[in-house]
């Protein structure tokens, strides 16, 4: 047996990219020089599946144990099983990128098999208007594969899904009850092939530890499968478990017979866990050493936190490493014809953290009393852009998705300018906080660093919800943010959210009216509403009374424990909106029915909206007073320009002037000033250029202009020609 540790992602997450906890669990071991190997069982699992061999085993197992109930839509796949059969190779690898010309023949719509998902497809020239056949195709291709989805759960595992796994069994499950019988049941077909798959990397890596990453309710239950076959088969191999859902979900465990599959279960920041783990199995730690780990001692579930073991910083965990991933054979899906969405599902994209925690950490609904929130440490710029690098030159992709809580927008501002800097080129997106701290010149510069999209929490759209969230913004300024990133040309995604505790029937109207004037006004791209969740750890779920909601029992289960029901005894029947604002927002954001009354949305009465029919058009037209101060940064991205000293006239008198030539990549701007102001501004944009390691401030600039016996500089450069030149890259940041 070796000393390797073996990370495993049990199915299914993202079919398009690796989760990344393994890759940065992996990365930390380097640094320790500890070997490990790492595996997406959920990819795995779907490629074994849905390939020619995978499909002929299916459709056999299928006819020797047929449904009890066959409904038509079924009937119909198996018939054309071999039109499946024949097609699937190439349109896996059409959604790897690998087949890109197939694209044709999918669109015609005669190349693939159609069953029940494709009769819910939008009218796709509405749905994706100008968009390539690309993208239309692997749209098609999903909905194949979605028909093939349903034959699954109806014919050999009802808990079969994309991207969960028997999310039911384990979702906000406060007994372990449910999902402990079914891993007493026989193996599903899925779990068939799961273990036989995770069989051959055991026996392959012979490791001294499996460490299962559960990030979701819907990873649970395959976990919980790959420790249970552990211990049949190598009963000498620890098992550890840690992830998004025990660090939610489990921090009041108390049922043994979950020690039944797994031996430990960290939580938190795996990092630090991990080591006083290892360090236990191999003798030179105690029991008492462990950090945030549940063990059983005594037939008991034992909670142990050794305070003497201190986290590390971010700057010490080392770059994530994706060896051992199969990267390029992750498949791109389109599933909803949501901007935003295609991106989650769509590209391989490499996952990084800009800061620990969230930087501002005070929403209501946030589970902001946990360290995963709670601890904010942000990390430099350039060691951002090491760990970049390295994962470029180890993957082949220069996409990224930074999974910050909300990336602070200072560090933005520092790494967008170390990117520009080392002229790497990257296409990146993340989650923000819409603050006003997002001008138009910061937009600008994050977008030609390669910022591509954003995505902030609008939450509710009232300014009196937004206030008992904590969220610090208001809807007029999210407003103003939303059009410095669009004009800027990088997409905005916004969370909608509905039945906030005391949110009144008036409150949802008005907030879909809000959004309604968002996308009416071209500031908004995409958007996606959610139904508030009362979660334990946040100061809604810990301080129910102070929000006026009642929990619906104060019982606390033995297994899992995030997720409560409440009652909303001031609040509107929060459940009755929900159709109503998603088929609406879906018409929004394709242009369509913007001019509709609300009320065409619901199948109930519903009040008239009380917000003004101009109020976002108005919010836009104020100006954010006092963001531009002394000590902002001058920054210059342009190429410098050519001058030349031309003369002009007018009635017979004659002058010179400086005339500046700005070749952009788009276009070209010319600009004539005073001989003498054309002098300074040559010098001073080659100090202000993006190239140079020091920065200038405003105040900087200003006195620079005075001491050059200048006079009204404010008058020279706050307006044109000189304002202009942001469309070139001159930035006030």
């Amino acid at each position: 047996m070796s000393s390797t540790v073996f990370f495993i992602t049990p199915p299914f997450t993202q079919l398009n990219t690796p989760y990344p906890a393994t890759a940065y669990l992996k990365g930390f071991l380097n640094t320790k020089n500890i070997a490990s190997f790492q595996a997406d069982l959920g990819i795995e699992v779907t490629l074994r599946l849905f390939s020619k061999g995978g499909l002929q085993q299916l459709f056999a197992h299928i006819a020797a144990h047929p449904p009890q109930e066959m409904t038509e839509n079924i009937a119909r796949i198996l018939v054309l099983q071999e039109d499946y059969i024949d097609t699937i190779d190439a349109v896996i690898l059409f959604l790897q990128g690998k087949n890109p010309t197939l694209a044709h023949l999918i669109c015609k719509r005669d190349y693939l098999p159609e069953a029940a998902r494709f009769e819910q497809l939008d009218d796709l020239n509405w749905a994706f208007g100008s968009m390539g056949t690309q993208d239309r195709a692997k749209h098609l291709a999903t909905m194949y594969l979605e028909d093939l989805s349903d034959l699954i759960m109806a014919c050999v595992d009802p808990h079969f899904g994309f991207s969960r796994y028997a999310e039911r069994l384990s979702r906000s499950a406060n007994s372990f009850d449910e999902l402990y019988d079914a891993l007493q049941a026989e193996y599903t077909y899925i779990d068939q092939i799961l273990t036989e798959l995770f069989a051959a990397h055991m026996e392959r890596v012979q490791p001294a530890m499996v460490a299962i990453s559960v990030p979701f309710p819907g990873n649970l239950y395959a976990g919980l499968r790959c420790g249970q076959w552990i211990k049949q088969h190598y009963p000498d191999v620890k098992v550890a478990m840690g992830g998004g859902f025990p660090n939610t979900e489990l921090r009041s465990l108390a049922d043994a017979r979950v020690f039944e599959f797994v031996d430990f279960i960290t939580l938190d920041d795996g990092e630090a866990p991990l080591e006083n783990l290892l360090q236990f199995l191999e003798g030179r730690k105690t029991a008492a050493e462990l950090k945030r780990t549940f063990l059983l001692a005594n037939d008991q579930v034992t909670y142990v936190n050794d305070k003497a073991t201190h986290d590390y910083k971010q700057s010490q965990l080392g770059t994530p490493d994706y060896t051992d991933l199969l990267l390029d054979q992750y498949i791109s899906a389109i599933e909803v014809v949501n901007p935003m969405h295609s991106l989650w599902s769509d590209g391989r994209w490499n996952k990084l953290t800009m800061a620990h925690g969230c930087y501002w950490g005070k929403c209501t609904f946030c589970d902001i009393s946990l360290d995963y929130i709670k601890i904010y440490e942000p990390i430099t710029a350039s060691l951002l852009c090491d760990r970049m690098e390295e994962i470029i030159a180890q993957t082949g992709q220069n996409g990224f998705h930074f999974v910050d809580e909300a990336a602070p927008p200072a560090l933005m501002r520092a790494l967008a300018l170390e990117i520009i800097r080392r002229k790497l080129t990257v296409s990146w997106w993340t989650n923000i906080r819409f603050e006003k701290s997002f001008t138009r010149d910061l937009c600008l510069l994050l977008k030609a660093s390669g910022c591509i999209a954003v995505s902030g929490g609008l939450e509710v759209a009232s300014d009196r919800l937004l206030g008992l969230i904590q969220k610090g913004i208001t809807v007029a300024q999210v407003a103003r943010v939303n059009r410095h990133f669009t004009e800027a040309g990088i997409m905005v995604h916004a969370y909608l959210m509905y039945g906030f505790p005391t949110q009144t029937a008036q409150e949802t109207i008005d907030a879909l009216e809000m959004v309604r004037q968002m996308f009416a006004a071209g500031i908004l791209q995409s958007a996606f509403w959610h139904q508030f969740t009362m979660t334990a750890h946040s100061p809604v779920g810990l301080e129910p009374a102070k929000f006026k909601v009642e929990k619906e029992t104060t019982a606390i289960g033995a297994f899992a424990n995030n997720d409560i029901q409440h009652i909303d005894p001031t609040g509107a029947d929060h459940e009755s909106f929900s159709y109503g604002l998603k088929k609406s927002l879906l018409n929004y954001m394709h242009g369509a029915c913007l001019d509709y009354p609300l009320s065409k949305w619901f199948e109930f009465k519903v009040p008239k909206t009380s917000v003004t029919p101009d109020f976002i058009v108005k919010a836009l037209l104020e100006e954010e007073a006092g963001v531009i101060k002394p000590t902002s940064k001058v920054i210059y991205l342009g190429k410098q320009p050519a001058m030349e000293i031309i003369t002009k006239s007018k009635k017979g008198s004659t002058w010179e002037m400086s005339s500046f030539t700005f070749q952009g990549k788009r276009e070209k701007i010319n600009i004539s000033v005073q001989p003498e102001q054309g002098a300074w501004l040559a010098g001073m944009l080659q100090q202000l250029a993006v190239s140079n390691p020091k920065t200038h401030t405003l105040q900087e600039v200003k006195d620079s202009y005075e001491a050059a016996g200048l006079e009204d500089f404010e008058l020279f450069w706050d307006n044109k020609p000189v304002n202009g030149l942001h469309r070139v890259g001159l930035l006030k940041l």
